[in-house]
């Protein structure tokens, strides 16, 4: 239990949190936390989902150890995935290990595929179109970003994207913070 209580220090410090903002963010009492950080009481498995849900990190960060790094990920072991209500195939790319903060991701857009979903969340988002091209809605400006092309924003700004092309796009998109 030392090493997740030492986990939920380190990643208050590192998003730049005070005991009172995590408070917030988890309906948990500031004494409860500074508890838990010390290491002098018990901590539920529900309250530990609600302090993992405050960094946006799984809640199997606070089991994985420094020993646990995968940083290869060889082309057998990607598996496309789908969202729901998405019309896009994500693949994950980066590596597996405690305290990363980059997401890398190919996205496969299908032919004439509009993410309607408006976006915004804290970190910021890399696109670099490999295939076809995309149109990036960024706070209520159009970017057409062609094969060869990227684009870099912050993320709190409202965004989706549309493929406007008959033929299926592909991206490379790293975005923090992690979010798979």
């Amino acid at each position: 239990m030392d090493e997740i209580y030492k986990k939920i220090r380190e990643l208050r410090k590192h998003y730049d949190f005070t005991l009172k903002d995590l408070s917030e963010k988890t309906g948990l009492s500031v004494s409860f936390l500074s508890q838990v950080e010390r290491g002098t009481t018990s901590l539920a498995i529900t309250s530990l989902k609600k302090i993992a849900d405050a960094f946006e990190v799984p809640i199997t960060a606070f089991f994985e150890n420094e020993s646990n790094q995968n940083f290869v990920v060889k082309a057998e072991s990607q598996k496309p995935f789908r969202i729901e209500g998405s019309g896009a195939e994500y693949t994950r790319l980066g590596g597996d290990f405690y305290g990363r903060e980059l997401e890398p991701l190919l996205v496969t857009l299908s032919p004439n595929m509009i993410q309607d979903n408006v976006f915004t969340h804290p970190g910021e988002e890399f696109y670099y179109v490999l295939e076809g091209a995309v149109i990036f809605h960024v706070d209520g400006h159009e970017y057409l970003v062609k094969a060869g092309d990227s684009i870099h924003f912050p993320s709190k700004l409202p965004h989706f994207w549309s493929n406007p092309l008959n033929q299926t796009s592909k991206i490379l998109c790293v975005l923090t913070p992690v979010i798979f």
